[in-house]
């Protein structure tokens, strides 16, 4: 993919900031975003010519309105959100207000540009599936879970964006793809996913802090593969109108698993305690992604053991720096 015009909301984030530096080689980018997290301090992304940062609130319909008349992208990458457990159960309002209105912010922005937009990806979670998630597929019933749960506020926002977003396509023929997440991974991570706290911990010989009895299934996916993922969205026009789950089955381990195979890769000396957790939490969730695969042609090739040991390797480097 060559000389296009590529606005990513959210872009500074951990997989905005390393997709930007892959779409970046050969095409003009945008990235829209407030940098309440910042990846991209992590890359070279600031110093290149043919990439413009805009500091911006996906709230502000207005300014952001006023970014896409100027910039006219012929691809939107919709990635800006609340996320993160901690934050979205202290901020449950915001939460909604950024995943649902900016959800629809930007998709109006982009409304009068429909026939001309060659592709409007928008970026769910794994979490829309619930509390058990086995093998889930596109079409697996997605779960609205019980109000009054903060944590919920996330995955409901997150399917009420899906819904919209895919009614513009059905409704004005915006070219969309929704794409579910599975627990990304890798050098560069910001935030509060478990292997960027475990390693960031181990390499440092601190204590690594398990949340519950450790025995929460995830399935890990390395970046690399999951913006693999991605450009097979962005190229393939049989991903148009369609949702996909990009992850890694394969990666799957129990929580207190991965935190002894992170102290046993990055040679630690870090003692593993287990901590209460105060949150309704996800107890298994491993993706089927037939669907990619077939599809796309999407195929993971990192497995854990290699994924982590690049992913420690560059946090050791940083550390060093």
């Amino acid at each position: 993919m060559k000389n296009k015009k590529i606005l990513l909301t959210g872009g500074a984030g951990f997989i905005g900031s390393q997709l930007c530096t892959e779409l970046s080689e050969d095409n003009e980018i945008l990235i829209y975003d407030s940098f309440k997290r910042n990846a991209i301090k992590n890359t070279a992304l600031a110093g290149k010519k043919n990439v413009t940062l805009v500091k911006g609130d996906i709230l502000d319909f207005l300014f952001l309105k006023k970014v896409v008349d100027k910039f006219k992208p012929d691809i939107i990458i919709h990635l800006a959100a609340i996320a993160g457990i901690d934050t979205v159960i202290k901020e449950p309002v915001n939460t909604m207000k950024v995943n649902m209105i900016g959800t629809f912010n930007i998709l109006e922005a982009v409304k009068e540009y429909s026939n001309s937009i060659e592709r409007f990806i928008d970026f769910s979670t794994s979490e829309v599936f619930g509390v058990y998630a086995y093998k889930v597929n596109e079409s697996s019933t997605t779960n609205l879970a019980p109000v009054g749960e903060a944590r919920w506020t996330y995955s409901v926002s997150k399917l009420a964006a899906e819904h919209l977003t895919n009614s513009y396509y059905k409704e004005y023929g915006l070219k969309t793809v929704t794409v579910r997440p599975f627990n990304i991974y890798g050098p560069g991570q910001v935030g509060e996913g478990a292997i960027h706290e475990f390693v960031a911990r181990a390499i440092k010989n601190e204590t690594i802090k398990v949340h519950g009895d450790g025995d929460q299934i995830r399935s890990w996916c390395y970046i690399d593969d999951f913006i693999d993922g991605i450009k097979l969205c962005l190229q393939n026009d049989k991903a148009i109108g369609n949702s996909f789950n990009i992850g890694n089955p394969k990666g799957t381990i129990t929580i207190g698993m991965l935190a002894q195979l992170v102290k046993q890769v990055a040679n630690s000396k870090s003692q593993i305690i287990y901590v209460p957790k105060n949150y309704e939490d996800v107890e298994l969730r491993v993706p089927s992604i037939e669907k990619a695969v077939k599809l796309l042609g999407f195929s993971p090739k990192y497995d854990l053991m290699k994924g982590l040991n690049k992913t420690i390797e560059w946090y050791r480097r940083m550390k060093d720096d």
